[in-house]
């Protein structure tokens, strides 16, 4: 494994293929309030980029440019929170996507498990440490444990989409599953525009 380290933005020529895992970290959970720090991305070869992003100009066009490509399908665990993420700060609609947690909680459903430690430990054989979660992603400096941290939630995404494929069509929920993730950037739209705790599905 090599972790990437980017200050501002992707390079010009990288190339990260047809389908490229993504996460973010954050200062925080909440839209608004909390800062968009880092993206970090793996084209599921081993290799994770880590963009430390140049808050608050956000200037990184080859990023937002992999983001909106309609030809590269972006995994995510937990997608709605990125999307939203990325729409506020980065102006961009990010486009297609495939969430495995929405994935595991159609197929996995003997279990209420559906955290990205959980999930990858089951289809991909990985234990994730967790540590670096909460620490500091606004620094000036990233640690190698963070490197390392950001690096993880990336790297195992390719292989749990695989097994998650592989039960949902096994259960006849994959046209129910693209349809979930298809609706995922206008959930994170509702949710910036303050349906963030409301089901406006819900009866009540």
């Amino acid at each position: 494994m090599t972790v990437y380290l980017h200050e501002g933005d992707l390079p010009d020529d990288l190339d990260l293929g047809p389908v490229v895992a993504v996460d973010s970290e954050t200062m925080g959970l909440r839209f608004r309030r909390d800062p968009l720090c880092v993206v970090q991305l793996s084209a599921g070869d081993g290799d994770a980029h880590v963009v430390r992003l140049n808050r608050p100009a956000y200037d990184c066009p080859n990023l937002k440019r992999v983001l909106a490509d309609p030809d590269v399908l972006k995994l995510f665990h937990f997608g709605r929170f990125d999307i939203g993420m990325f729409q506020l700060h980065l102006g961009v609609d990010t486009a297609p996507v495939y969430c495995t947690k929405i994935a595991s909680k159609l197929a996995r459903t003997y279990t209420d498990r559906h955290g990205l430690k959980d999930v990858v430990r089951e289809c991909a054989g990985v234990e994730l440490s967790k540590a670096q979660q909460s620490s500091d992603w606004g620094s000036p400096v990233l640690t190698q444990a963070q490197l390392d941290y950001a690096a993880s939630d990336v790297l195992y995404l390719h292989a749990v989409r695989n097994r998650l494929d592989e039960m949902l069509a096994r259960e006849g929920r994959t046209e129910l599953a693209r349809k979930c993730f298809d609706f995922l950037p206008t959930r994170a739209a509702l949710d910036l525009a303050g349906w963030d705790e409301q089901d406006i599905f819900a009866h009540a």
